[in-house]
């Protein structure tokens, strides 16, 4: 079955930086007196806030009071003092590319607001390239809900059954299952391939993929 197109997560897919986002949650949380330990909120990243808020405190969510605040330092921080940490992924650019060359509709879905998408699709290199966008303004509910992979369908008209995602988390993984859309996995996001297992093929980064396209999923559009 050729493929239509590709739905593209954008952290620890095509930028590394996961682990920058974690930092970021626990600056944020000790900004409002509470001690997260990097190793509690680390294994959520790929949440959207809105979910890994209440998951890291029960009590609070992302929009309001201390749960809003929380999250809106959070974005200060990736914007302003981590901005430099983050780099692109091995193969970020010539990956798109070649699925573009492919006749691949390419889609991003991304939980990152506006700023931050932008902000991260120039550090990947392919901002000039990826014009079709969901963030979590398109979304009532953040991955690992269905809500943004559904907003990304509706957005490139492309139907789940002649699309792939291109995720790094088991987050992207679950979400995208529950809109029927398969998932190929990249290690770079620091998931291990237990936690990916849901996925229908396991490659260590872009590069890795690229590599391996024409046996891949997507080859049979090369």
């Amino acid at each position: 079955m050729a493929l239509e197109g590709v739905i593209l997560d954008v952290d620890g897919t095509l930028v590394l930086s996961n682990d920058t986002h974690a930092q970021a949650w626990v600056e944020a949380f000790a900004a409002y007196g509470l001690e997260v330990p990097f190793e509690k909120v680390r294994p959520l990243i790929g949440m959207g806030g809105d979910q890994l808020i209440p998951e890291v405190v029960p009590e609070l969510n992302a929009k309001e009071g201390t749960g809003k605040a929380i999250a809106e330092r959070r974005k200060e921080l990736i914007l302003d003092k981590f901005r430099p940490q983050i780099t692109t992924a091995n193969g970020s650019r010539e990956l798109v590319l070649k699925m573009q060359k492919s006749g691949l509709h390419l889609v991003v879905a991304s939980s990152a607001s506006s700023q931050e998408l932008d902000m991260l699709l120039k550090i990947a290199q392919v901002d000039d390239l990826l014009s079709e966008v969901t963030t979590s303004d398109d979304a009532e509910a953040s991955k690992p809900a269905a809500d943004i992979v559904e907003a990304a369908l509706n957005k490139g008209q492309m139907t789940p059954d002649k699309v792939v995602m291109l995720g790094d988390a088991p987050y992207d993984i679950e979400s995208a299952a529950k809109a029927g859309v398969g998932v190929i996995a990249l290690r770079c996001g620091g998931f291990n391939d237990q936690q990916l297992s849901g996925a229908l093929a396991i490659y260590d980064d872009p590069e890795d993929l690229l590599q391996h396209y024409d046996s891949s999923i997507l080859g049979a559009n090369a």
